[in-house]
């Protein structure tokens, strides 16, 4: 990647690739003033995109729900992730790509003609040896006060930002957020408990983010023959559990082993959590 300070980052503003110390949006766009936009995050492994058609894909989906229009074909944001990835030299990490609705006179009512505003950038991240894979990561619960459309994957994140910092405070590296007594999915990521071999995790639906790793995750447990319930699962029950642990793009399976101070599995990493973290880096890794 490059990291030279003077010159920074290469980042990705509306058509332009430009220096990071140089790029500028609108005061006035409403991704700014109103959270009014989405974004994905796609993973980088050996400067390749992984899974990439399928962020795009929920991409366009939660454009659709905002009814927020893609300013540029998919053909060339794919074109402009790949440049971007190899101007900065990632080699591992992630890119970032938001598009908001774009700059409006301030009103609550959406413009009449969109200009929509489409940035990226790149960030460097240890992914496959992340040191928290080998130990675990604890987690605390929180209630979830998240809007009611969590599948649409919105800029609009202060909760998770606030459920983050609060578990932070008490000692955790991440939460799980909590509604009528039953586990919604973690501050960036999908929530999952393994009970006598087999997987239990929410089902899809407006409540929970439709996760691109965890759908990918699943799909590998189903080829080694391991059961899967789709089902709420309440917090009583995570702490019971055998093992349990999280999916996102940045983490890919990471292992929960406390949840509240309570230890899961004896507090290391479960067996299944691991194969399937093993099985994802060797799919991640064969991408073209």
């Amino acid at each position: 990647m490059n990291t030279d300070k003077k010159s920074g980052r290469i980042v990705y503003v509306n058509g332009d690739f430009i220096n990071e110390n140089e790029a500028v949006v609108s005061i006035f766009d409403r991704g700014f003033l109103f959270a009014d936009s989405v974004y994905e995050v796609s993973t980088i492994i050996d400067g390749k995109l992984v899974d990439n058609q399928a962020h795009l894909a929920r991409l366009q989906r939660s454009l659709d729900g905002l009814e927020i229009p893609c300013p540029i074909p998919h053909t060339k944001v794919i074109e402009a992730q790949k440049a971007l990835v190899q101007k900065n030299q990632l080699r591992e990490g992630v890119v970032y790509l938001q598009i908001s609705r774009g700059p409006a006179e301030r009103s609550f009512d959406y413009p009449a003609s969109p200009k929509p505003t489409l940035v990226m950038f790149t960030q460097e991240k240890t992914l496959i040896d992340a040191p928290a894979a080998k130990t675990g990561i604890s987690v605390i619960t929180v209630e979830d006060i998240r809007w009611k459309r969590r599948d649409l994957k919105t800029t609009g994140l202060l909760a998770q930002s606030m459920a983050k910092q609060a578990a932070h405070h008490q000692g955790a590296d991440d939460a799980w957020m909590v509604e009528d007594g039953f586990v919604t999915e973690g501050s960036s990521n999908n929530a999952f408990i393994v009970s006598k071999g087999t997987i239990i995790t929410r089902q899809l639906g407006n409540e929970i983010l439709h996760g691109i790793t965890r759908k990918a995750v699943l799909r590998l447990a189903i080829e080694e023959n391991i059961k899967i319930i789709e089902r709420p699962f309440s917090v009583a029950e995570a702490m019971k559990s055998d093992e349990a642990f999280i999916t996102s793009a940045s983490l890919f399976v990471m292992p929960v082993v406390k949840i509240d101070d309570k230890a899961i599995g004896g507090g290391t990493p479960g067996s299944v959590s691991q194969k399937l973290r093993s099985l994802y880096i060797e799919m991640a890794q064969g991408a073209e």
